[in-house]
């Protein structure tokens, strides 16, 4: 089985620069830490390091959450599309993190990357790693969408001019609210099981896993620049929380990395930093024809090749 130590050494220092990046936006309120470890004997055994942000003047929540965690048992969420490997061990480690900004122009993001061990008597063990990011905003602006898939796409370049399109696709399909019949945002990149087949050798699939972390802000801190002064109001802020509602219904009926938490016996209050501070659903409610509301509907909740 590879070595895991130069995975968890990425990702607790990608972990800090991402910490460093997004607190440097803010005047004065800094990233708490909240480390915990879970006991011998638990369901769930190992340690986090979380890093939450509240009631900033950019952020209203952020969270960035590192573990590494062993348990004997997957859960289902995590061998749905493997039953060979229902029932065996694992160990799993991570880095998570959910922005939620304060100003309706800024969009919140999502990003992930994580690396799995799993064993099972009689079964050859595997590994694989996963992770991705995407971007979810409440008034779409093109020049954000572009840059974000540009930064998408240049994580990708190194490992072949396949793999941008092929995880921009599989990013649009798993966001996608099938209640809704809506993508979640504007997508960018999402993969899992990455090197399980044995197509792919260790340190190739380490290095995509490090790419797409390394461009998660390069992608993200020029949009949050260019929004963060832009002047709104309550009806910026009243659709912003309605919309939020959509990240919420996402994240709780279909998010693996949160049914991956919740089954295996995760630390809840680490698991659902995702959810939004301030969040609100209408009955029946549109936007009115031709507003800047109906324009994000019209022009960016739509799968789409953003660097045509």
């Amino acid at each position: 089985m590879p070595n895991i130590a130069p995975v968890r050494d990425y990702l607790i220092d990608l972990q800090a620069r991402i910490v460093a990046g997004l607190e440097a936006f803010e005047p004065d309120a800094r990233f708490i830490h909240d480390d915990w470890q879970r006991p011998e004997g638990a369901t769930l055994q190992g340690e986090g390091r979380g890093r939450i942000l509240e009631n900033g003047q950019v952020f209203e929540r952020a969270g960035i959450n590192f573990s590494h965690v062993r348990g004997q048992q997957l859960p289902p969420s995590a061998t749905a599309h493997r039953p060979d490997l229902a029932g065996g061990k694992f160990e799993a480690l991570g880095v998570s993190l959910v922005i939620h900004p304060r100003n309706p122009y800024v969009p919140t993001s999502h990003a992930n990357v994580r690396f799995f061990i799993a064993e099972k008597p009689g079964v050859t063990p595997v590994w694989w790693f996963g992770g991705g990011f995407d971007l979810t905003p409440y008034y779409g602006f093109t020049e954000d969408a572009v840059h974000w898939h540009q930064q998408a796409q240049a994580a990708c370049a190194p490992f072949g001019e396949e793999i941008y399109p092929r995880f921009k696709r599989w990013c649009d399909e798993y966001f996608w609210l099938k209640h809704r019949e809506e993508p979640r945002g504007i997508g960018g990149l999402f993969f899992d099981d990455w090197g399980a087949d044995g197509q792919v050798d260790f340190a190739d699939a380490f290095a995509l896993m490090r790419s797409v972390g390394d461009h998660y802000l390069p992608a993200y801190a020029p949009i949050v620049e260019r929004r963060k002064d832009t002047p709104y109001g309550d009806r910026e802020r009243n659709f912003q929380r309605y919309r939020r509602g959509r990240y919420v219904e996402f994240n709780l009926v279909y998010d693996r990395g949160t049914l991956f938490g919740l089954q295996s016996g995760g630390r809840t209050e680490s698991i659902l930093m995702s959810m939004p501070p301030e969040v609100s659903w209408r009955y029946q409610w549109a936007p009115e024809p031709g507003s800047p509301e109906a324009g994000l509907y019209q022009h960016f909740l739509k799968v789409r090749d953003w660097l045509a």
